[in-house]
């Protein structure tokens, strides 16, 4: 069975910083995608960035590039998202996702329709 589950979401202030993980468990790590996303109230969900096992992807949502950064740790089939320079806008309920690598190729865009698992889900909550 497929599971995903995110920490590390919390309030932190403007500029600060949050490192969220996502422990990964149910499949072989380098055969899948892995992809951040997040959905703030209101508003449709958004790709963040994709790793495939040790394969760092290279596309970020516009939005977040220069303050996000992904990993990944293959030993504990763990994938990070380190936040930097936060900002209001980036208050939202971020998801860790999952899909076969095939799904969404060797450029590992964030795509919501390719992805067939699901976390739950962590609140991040930027104040001014």
């Amino acid at each position: 069975e497929v599971q995903l589950v995110e920490s590390g979401g919390g309030v932190v202030q403007a500029g600060g910083s949050l490192k969220l993980s996502c422990a990964t468990s149910g499949f072989t790590f380098d055969d899948y995608s892995v992809c951040w996303f997040r959905q703030a109230p209101g508003k449709e969900r958004e790709g963040i960035s994709c790793v495939r096992g040790s394969t760092i992807g290279t596309y970020y949502l516009k939005s977040v590039r220069g303050r996000f950064t992904i990993s990944s740790d293959n030993a504990e089939k763990t994938v990070y998202l380190q936040m930097t320079s936060l900002k209001p806008e980036d208050t939202a309920v971020y998801y860790c996702s999952a899909t076969p690598s095939w799904k969404l190729g060797y450029l590992l865009i964030p795509q919501n329709t390719n992805m067939d698992y699901w976390g739950k889900g962590t609140l991040v909550t930027v104040s001014s």
